[in-house]
């Protein structure tokens, strides 16, 4: 078996996410985006897919980097192909970035899934077929019974609670351009009003603003042990690992990194090894792939850490089913008006359905477990 071609189809759907001015979703009337499916297909007819964003999918940096290095190859080989890949990435001058090595490796690791007949999360070691998800808002806003106000968070977390089913919820504090934000402060009344609102057995968790200062990140960080966080991650800017060694040496709760710093594997290693977090962020898209994801999970596994999956979709559901040291899945962006649950109009259905009691099961399908609408797809094409 041998890679023959790799392709790009970008097409046209409607969304209900706008982004703000610094990058934030939020809830918004409908309207046209794109999205692009990266086909990869062998001599003997198999084919792997990721969806992703159209930019991850240039054709530019395939034509220079990425089909020299898979044509002809062994699909199977994944990690072998991810190295071929990578090894581009110091002289690219920043244009092979780890979101293409991650669209690349998930259509590889697709594509075996398939080939072998086999769903993926098995062919990694398959730990569990199902798991808990916890509740991942979106961020916060100004919007009227929106997440504008602690109250706000608190009714939101009472519904994701009692009536939905999640047995755990993380908040996503308010960002810039917010009126107000960041204030570690809004932060924390937002914190307390969920977990008076859902008791004190709830595992609840935070993701603040990601560039507070050291004094402001210590004020938080003890206010949330008090209420009996479970982790608080990227409240500064990960580059400075030094600030982070020092903040959990100074508080009780738990740390969890690193998230978008880069490096991969390697990073994450270097932050168990300098104790800068008490459990390691692994998410596919931000390490590069599958490959390096199994490597962080793992690395964390040989220090008795946990490895927690960031972000949402099949791939990330993928590895936090295939490790034994992970305790949550990351199920959102969530927000009082958006009906997450419903497909979108390229999805037959979506990656993470949950039952009513919390979990989300890993699909016996081979591959990754995406379930696209081809139909849908062939006949809005850019």
């Amino acid at each position: 078996m041998k890679i023959e071609s790799l392709g790009v189809k970008t097409f046209r759907h409607k969304t209900n996410t706008v982004r703000d001015s610094d990058g934030h979703g939020h809830p918004g009337p409908e309207s046209d985006s794109t999205s692009a499916v990266l086909t990869i297909t062998t001599d003997t007819g198999d084919t792997g897919h990721i969806l992703t964003r159209p930019s991850d999918l240039a054709e530019p940096i395939l034509d220079r980097f990425v089909r020299p290095n898979l044509i002809g190859q062994d699909p199977l080989c994944t990690d072998k192909l991810w190295y071929k890949v990578y090894k581009w990435q110091r002289l690219s001058g920043g244009l092979l970035n780890d979101r293409v090595l991650a669209a690349v490796n998930l259509a590889l690791w697709d594509l075996k899934g398939k080939a072998t007949g086999q769903p993926v999360w098995k062919l990694l070691g398959g730990h569990r077929d199902k798991i808990l998800a916890y509740g991942s808002t979106m961020c916060g806003d100004d919007l009227e019974n929106g997440l504008a106000t602690p109250g706000d968070y608190a009714r939101f977390a009472d519904w994701l609670i009692n009536t939905r089913g999640y047995k755990a919820m993380k908040l996503h504090g308010w960002m810039p351009p917010v009126p107000g934000a960041p204030d570690p402060r809004m932060d924390y009344q937002a914190c307390a009003a969920v977990r008076e609102a859902v008791g004190p057995d709830v595992p609840l968790m935070l993701d603040p603003h990601h560039f507070y200062s050291r004094t402001d990140t210590l004020w938080l960080a003890n206010k949330l042990a008090e209420l009996d966080f479970r982790w608080m991650e990227e409240p500064m800017e990960e580059a400075s690992i030094s600030s982070y060694k020092w903040l959990t040496q100074n508080t009780a709760l738990n740390i969890l990194g690193p998230e978008t710093m880069t490096g991969k594997h390697w990073t994450r290693a270097e932050w168990v090894k300098h104790d800068a977090c008490d459990l390691v962020r692994a998410g596919v898209w931000d390490v590069g792939g599958i490959d390096p994801a199994m490597k962080i999970a793992n690395m964390a596994e040989s220090f008795h850490m946990s490895c927690e999956m960031h972000g949402t979709g099949a791939a990330n559901l993928t590895v936090a089913c295939a490790i034994a040291n992970t305790s949550f899945y990351e199920r959102g962006l969530l927000h009082p008006f958006i009906d997450y649950d419903k497909p979108k109009e390229y999805q037959n259905r979506i990656d993470d359905e949950m039952d009513a009691d919390g979990y989300v099961h890993a699909r016996p399908d081979p591959g990754l477990g995406q379930d696209l609408n081809w139909d849908y797809i062939e006949a809005n094409l850019v």
